[in-house]
């Protein structure tokens, strides 16, 4: 009898809880069903994640958009991220949602997102503490661009990193690229060398805080999520460390070095939030401008015309440069013009952010389309760049679209976000990749060895690496 009572609430609490997912996962269709776009919820709990998450080329838009685009049309709904979403393909849409930021729409990643990141990230945060941060990342921008070390420290780690491969035929490409880009950043933002033990301590908890970056967001001993949080606790403490070092050693406010010391002279960030930026300036400067690196190598790869017009272009600048007995300076990446179109195409086909979250904060109404308050918002950026109505030919590599062109970030490119949100560390990761460029095709020519393919899954990387076999020039 006891057995049978304990079936019966068993069954009846796993109805119940059925009962509770279904109400929850279609209630707000239900609430919202004669004004909404057309699409579908999925299933309960899951809706149509899965689908959504499936990996595909980056420089195509995968089955579940172009499915989804041809039977709905470019605005539709959907439930992803355990969020009922709406998901815009729409080039007004997307630039519509990023110029109301904070107005009409805020930015909601995921909570786990959260977790790994930390509480005052700047990818996270909201307001008016985002406000701050964003100023703060203005500042270091300024004041690595103004240092008269800041292109001579990115040539010497480039020439260090390629200077390592000379008794090599094969290199695992985003492998060198990434410790070139974190070698750069790091020297940027704690002026500390790949030589230094808290280098190497941070990179090693760094790679661990990346794998658990893209990783099922399970926080259970042992999971590369669970190390990933760990991980995020070690950096931060290594970076506490080298706060109070460089306290301990009488920081003169008025001597303005590195990043950290922008950090240091200002009195309108907590600790915490001085720790996180360093975290996230790391995040920026090494995952995104090295995989942006591999995809301007593999784009070039594939388009010879374009690879002779680059390695044109640096023969001349380099030639100057001996003539006048001089270093290379921000004025030579000014002259880099079709590098920078090589550049902008790269981003555009590679799409290394392919959308971004976004939550409504009341209802809006956007011409035909209605979007709920509460709602879960994606622009999807690659549906726009991939547009062969914004970008004529827009599945070819084509660097050539760029020339003559002043206005580089509009409605229809915006690989580097829009907004108040515009990524205002772009310029550069634009000149890092430019003069890593520079002695790259200089110095050496390459060819793949097997075939690799930037992959979405959303997040972008080169499955096997981008192996490579090199030749010195």
């Amino acid at each position: 009898m006891v057995f049978k009572e304990i079936i019966f609430l068993l069954c009846l609490g796993l109805t119940v809880l059925a009962l509770c997912l279904f109400v929850n996962h279609f209630l707000p269709l239900l609430l919202n069903l004669d004004v909404l776009p057309r699409g579908s919820f999925g299933w309960p709990l899951v809706g149509e994640t899965l689908r959504f998450l499936s990996p595909h080329a980056s420089r195509t838009l995968g089955d579940f958009l172009e499915d989804h685009i041809s039977k709905y049309g470019k605005v539709f709904k959907s439930h992803l991220f355990c969020s009922p979403t709406i998901v815009s393909c729409d080039l007004e849409l997307n630039h519509f949602i990023l110029q109301n930021e904070e107005k009409l729409f805020q930015c909601c990643y995921p909570k786990p997102i959260h977790g790994i990141l930390g509480k005052s990230s700047m990818i996270v945060v909201v307001g008016e503490t985002h406000r701050r941060l964003r100023n703060q990342a203005l500042a270091l921008a300024n004041t690595t661009r103004s240092r008269t070390s800041y292109v001579t420290d990115i040539e010497r780690i480039a020439i260090q990193v390629m200077d390592s491969w000379k008794n090599k035929e094969r290199i695992i490409f985003c492998e060198e690229v990434r410790k070139f880009a974190f070698s750069v950043i790091v020297k940027q933002v704690l002026g500390l060398s790949m030589q230094e033990a808290e280098s190497a301590k941070i990179l090693d908890d760094f790679l661990t805080f990346m794998k658990g970056l893209i990783s099922f967001p399970l926080y259970i001993p042992g999971t590369s999520y669970a190390r990933a949080v760990q991980a995020r606790a070690r950096i931060s403490l290594t970076v506490q460390v080298i706060i109070k070092e460089r306290r301990k050693n009488g920081f003169d406010s008025n001597m303005i070095g590195d990043f950290l010391d922008v950090l240091l002279s200002t009195n309108n960030l907590s600790d915490e939030e001085k720790v996180s930026f360093v975290l996230d300036s790391l995040l920026g400067g090494y995952e995104t401008t090295s995989l942006l690196i591999a995809m301007v190598v593999y784009f070039l790869g594939q388009c010879p015309p374009a690879l002779n017009q680059v390695k044109l272009e640096h023969q001349d600048i380099s030639a100057n440069l001996q003539e006048a007995g001089q270093d290379m300076s921000l004025e030579e990446f000014k002259k880099m013009e079709f590098t920078q179109c090589v550049i902008h195409e790269a981003l555009r086909c590679g799409n290394i952010v392919k959308f971004v979250h976004r939550k409504a904060l009341s209802n809006v109404r956007f011409k035909e389309h209605f979007i709920p308050s509460g709602w879960q918002v994606l622009p999807i950026f690659s549906a726009v760049h991939l547009d062969s109505s914004f970008h004529a030919d827009a599945l070819k590599f084509n660097p050539w679209r760029w020339e003559g062109q002043t206005q580089i970030i509009s409605k229809s490119f915006t690989p580097f976000g829009g907004g108040t949100r515009l990524c205002p560390g772009f310029e550069l990761a634009k000149v890092e990749v430019a003069i890593f460029l520079h002695h790259f095709v200089l110095n050496y020519r390459w060819r793949p060895d097997g075939e690799d393919i930037p992959m979405a899954y959303p997040y972008v990387e080169f499955p096997r690496g981008m192996p490579i076999l090199i030749n010195p020039i």
